[in-house]
C-alpha cells in the first residue's frame, strides 16, 4: 500500500498539472492513476477471496481418517 500511495502521489502531478505540454501528459497520467487504483482494489479484495475459496475447497476434499480405537467393532 505504501508503494502504491507513493506512485499515486507522484503520478497525480501529471493529470492535475498545467503549463506547457500538460495537455499531452494528462491522458497518460489519468491512465496511470486509474490503473494504480484498480490494481490496489483488485489486490485488496480478490486475494483474500481466492485464499478463502481454496481453503474451503481443501476442507471439502480432505478425507477424514478416524481413530481405529474409537470405532466400534463390527457386529456391536
Amino acid at each position: 500500500m505504501m508503494t502504491t500511495w507513493l506512485r499515486f502521489s507522484a503520478a497525480c502531478r501529471s493529470p492535475l498539472g498545467s503549463g506547457v505540454g500538460s495537455e499531452l501528459r494528462r491522458p497518460l497520467g489519468i491512465t496511470i492513476v486509474g490503473g494504480l487504483i484498480l490494481s490496489q482494489i483488485l489486490t485488496l479484495y480478490t486475494t483474500p477471496v481466492v485464499y478463502l475459496a481454496f481453503g474451503l475447497l481443501a476442507h471439502r476434499f480432505t478425507f477424514r481418517i478416524g481413530n481405529p480405537i474409537d470405532e466400534p467393532a463390527p457386529g456391536d
